[in-house]
């Protein structure tokens, strides 16, 4: 049998060569058959190449018999057997040694992971990086590709004709009971879809030069805008520079949504939009659609709403106003937007050679004639409406998207309430004869921050030519608010903890701070040298308050005080509180609306909780599904502890009880109320009659019970010498005092009796005392005042009587009090507690 892999027979090697030599060491024991195998042999000496169990000698016997032969086997490569090579002690020298790496595999690092050379790891890494380009580009062009064949063949453009049918539909106003109040309808005139060629030249360039310089070549989408869109959406931003065909996609779908979903489709149909009709075609179908302000949609409308002719006669100077205008067409009433849009346009025109410098520096501004607003039965007061479209559309129903949702407005205004605040002002107002006066008045509910009654004047006046025009909100005008902002002297004082309503001051006339020197209106409105705040107040003593601001609390904390109550100065509102030494009489720059006052007492009313003022409570589509509700949250305004901030608030209210019966004025039946009434001196002129040097400009009244705050103001327009009856002046307690009493009357008749919660009061030796309320003035409310003026030098913008009320004893008549100009520091107050730092 051939029991070696490699082929011959035992004990012979067919290939000494390759056989691997035994290393040395003992001589190797003879191989024999195994025990028991054959006969018992005599050991004898064995020669070379004999096997094991031949006999030697010569007697030698014959050899055993063979086994028998098992049947022959073909070769096979098998794994080694542990009696061959290095198991049984022998090598095969005829392969080459193994690699180490092979024999005890690769090196590895401290987490068992393999070695690489550099080679290895730069190949690996490029590996990786092919593999993120693919993906990558998978991700951003393959897909988007695909998607964006799919999304190309899924849209549609919509036609001009079609997008025009949903444009100019009236909005339905309620009022808070549901009842409908009447119908806002876009005056935008002919609603004609104008051709090419019906279309000048220069209203294109204007516009195209303005919104997309890159028109004629971009294939209806700008990557840059993308990019901006792209990374506005990341950010939490707004905006992206879209082309002429982006906006009419926009305006067609009437979808504004900032999101990149609808940039995506937009930019589909934009591009289908290119691909399908001439740039002639795109341009014309976006101006017969675009909202320029007005009402007016579609170049067409523009041309008739604002100058009053077609847009073929349109000139390039009218043609820029109006591109201008496509931006910010809900500011189209704005000189100063208008003129800055305007300046844009032509600016443009000539950067992209559609105007010469020449004939641009020729131009003038081109007027947009007045505007027509006649209220008519059924139609929508335009004021309230007004402040409707400004609150929609910083809650995102813009003025170009508000006539094509078929809105209906849900407001806060109460038709009673509405009622009595017409009716209030009407009495209040019969037998003057001064043309020069003017009033407002606006009720908000300090529950809720509602408006529960607007008015502004009347909204049609004649212009001078005679023809009626809209008239001007004077509820959203700002005024000096005189002695009704001592209010947010005293918050401001009692912010800072320096006292209360029973800390005392100076209240004498006649008192020097620096250069200035501050007046009392008279015995009436003077008190002692220890007065107290809360007697201050009623008497509205200018020298406490202009003492307790110019040495104690400062200018600026009474400015954040009336912020904190709810007045909001420009840019977010129109009031201005400016923060020098004359806002503690309500005088110089300081101007405050009528609509402001009124927010900023109701926070008194509400017990220190502010509420946001608004018009709407909500607004549904032509669906009835909802498009916007209005947030009443409310939150602390004078303290960040709602407690501390009750009590402030609280202990104001008691300082305003005193002033209503002190006016002369009364609380409606069963209900407690609070206010402060406020007077601005008119600044004598040279050439005006003696009269004037006592006159005042700016009345008011502003008040409230726990349900009601309401601000009426009576003046003019500017700084004019006002009179009343029998050409008498005019004083916050006679005639905004009466309108608001009667306003209140009117309101509240049937309403449950009310009251004011009570608070600790703050300041004074005594914490507990609540102050008391002084005698009314005997004297008949028409005195007027007598004196001489105060001396020192006036750095202010205007004067300012800053008292309220009429003498308070016809037979003492007070001397007129100069304005509060800021002065010097002024000298401490010789009062009591609090009136130094």
């Amino acid at each position: 049998m051939n029991d070696d892999p490699h082929g011959g027979w035992p004990g012979q090697d067919p290939d000494p060569a390759r056989r691997p030599q035994r290393p040395a060491g003992p001589p190797r024991r003879p191989a024999g058959p195994p025990p028991g195998y054959g006969q018992r042999q005599s050991p004898g000496p064995q020669g070379p190449g004999q096997a094991p169990w031949q006999r030697q000698g010569p007697s030698q016997q014959q050899p055993p018999p063979r086994r028998p032969q098992r049947p022959p086997v073909a070769p096979q490569h098998e794994p080694d057997l542990i009696t061959h090579h290095e198991h049984n002690g022998t090598t095969d020298r005829g392969y080459e040694e193994p690699y180490e790496d092979e024999q005890y595999g690769p090196e590895t690092d401290e987490n068992g992971k393999p070695i690489l050379t550099p080679a290895q790891r730069k190949k690996r890494r490029w590996r990786r990086i092919r593999r993120v380009l693919l993906a990558l580009f998978c991700l951003f062009v393959v897909i988007p590709a695909i998607a964006f064949v799919i999304t190309y063949f899924a849209v549609d453009v919509p036609s001009p004709q079609s997008v025009a049918a949903t444009q100019g539909q009236a909005v339905t106003y309620y009022y808070a009971d549901n009842t409908e109040m009447g119908k806002d309808v876009p005056k935008g005139g002919n609603r004609q879809i104008l051709t090419p060629e019906q279309i000048p030249d220069i209203v294109k360039k204007a516009v195209i030069a303005t919104e997309d310089a890159s028109f004629e070549t971009n294939s209806g989408f700008d990557i840059g805008g993308i990019l901006r869109a792209v990374y506005n959406q990341v950010t939490a931003g707004k905006g992206g520079g879209s082309t002429i065909s982006q906006q009419y996609i926009k305006v067609a779908s009437g979808d504004d949504e900032s999101s990149l979903a609808r940039k995506w489709t937009e930019l589909a149909k934009s591009f289908k939009m290119n691909q399908t009709y001439e740039k002639k075609d795109i341009i014309t179908a976006y101006l017969n659609i675009i909202y320029f302000g007005r009402g007016a949609y579609g170049i067409e409308s523009a041309a008739q709403a604002f100058f009053g002719k077609p847009a073929g006669e349109l000139n390039a100077s009218e043609a820029a106003l109006l591109a201008g205008l496509i931006q910010q067409p809900g500011r189209s009433e704005n000189p100063k937007v208008a003129n800055e849009r305007w300046t844009v346009a032509l600016n443009r025109m000539v950067q992209n050679g559609f105007l010469s410098a020449a004939d641009r520096a020729n131009l003038q501004f081109p007027t947009p004639i007045p505007q027509e607003d006649k209220q008519q039965a059924g139609v929508v007061n335009p004021f309230i409406r007004d402040k409707v479209k400004e609150e929609l559309a910083a809650n995102g129903i813009t003025d170009d998207v508000y006539y094509r949702g078929g809105y209906k407005v849900y407001t806060t205004i109460d038709p009673k309430a509405q009622a009595a605040a017409e009716q209030a002002v009407a009495e209040g107002m019969k037998g003057q004869t001064d043309e020069n006066l003017l009033n407002a008045l606006v009720a908000i509910d300090p529950k809720t921050g509602g408006v529960k009654a607007y008015y502004g004047g009347p909204s049609i006046v004649k212009g001078p030519n005679g023809k009626d025009q809209k008239g001007r909100d004077w509820a959203n005008t700002p005024q000096n608010p005189g002695s009704s902002m001592k209010p947010f002297d005293l918050t401001a004082y009692m912010q800072l903890g320096k006292g209360g309503i029973n800390s005392t001051f100076d209240g004498s006339d006649n008192r020097q701070f620096g250069k200035q020197k501050i007046r009392n209106a008279g015995p009436g409105s003077s008190c002692s040298a220890q007065c107290t705040v809360s007697e201050a107040m009623q008497r509205s003593a200018n020298t406490v308050f202009y003492d307790m601001v110019v040495n104690v609390t400062k200018p600026g904390p009474v400015a954040q005080a009336a912020k904190d109550a709810g007045i909001k100065p420009a840019p977010e509102g129109v009031s201005e509180l400016f923060a020098d030494n004359n806002i503690a009489l309500g005088g110089g720059k300081t101007a405050v609306s009528p609509e402001d006052m009124a927010a900023a007492y109701a926070t008194f009313a509400a017990e220190g909780q502010r509420r946001d003022k608004h018009f709407v409570v909500k607004v549904t589509n032509s669906q009835d599904e909802a498009a916007y509700s209005a947030p009443e949250e409310a939150k602390p305004a004078f303290a960040d502890d709602a407690d501390k901030s009750k009590q402030i608030a609280g202990n104001v209210t008691e300082s305003l009880k005193g002033v209503i019966p002190f006016s002369k004025l009364k609380c409606p039946n069963n209900h407690e109320c609070a206010g402060k009434t406020g007077t601005q001196q008119h600044t004598y002129r040279p050439g005006e009659p003696a009269s004037a040097k006592d006159a005042n400009s700016q009345t008011w009244m502003v008040g409230y019970t726990p349900s009601i705050s309401a601000a009426v103001w009576v003046g003019g327009d500017g700084d004019k010498a006002l009179k009343g009856k029998n050409g008498k002046s005019i004083f916050g307690s006679t005639i905004a005092g009466p309108i608001w009493q009667k306003f209140l009357s009117l309101y509240l008749n049937g309403k449950p009796g009310e009251r004011f919660d009570k608070v600790k009061i703050i300041g004074g030796d005594d914490s507990n005392t609540v102050p008391s309320t002084q005698t009314p003035p005997e004297d008949d409310e028409g005195s007027t005042e007598t004196g001489t003026p105060s001396t020192g030098p006036s750095t202010g913008s205007s004067s300012s009587r800053n008292e309220e009320d009429p003498p308070s004893s016809s037979k003492n008549p007070p001397s007129s009090s100069e304005n509060n100009e800021e002065g010097g520091n002024g000298g401490p107050g010789r009062g009591g507690r609090g009136d130094t730092e």
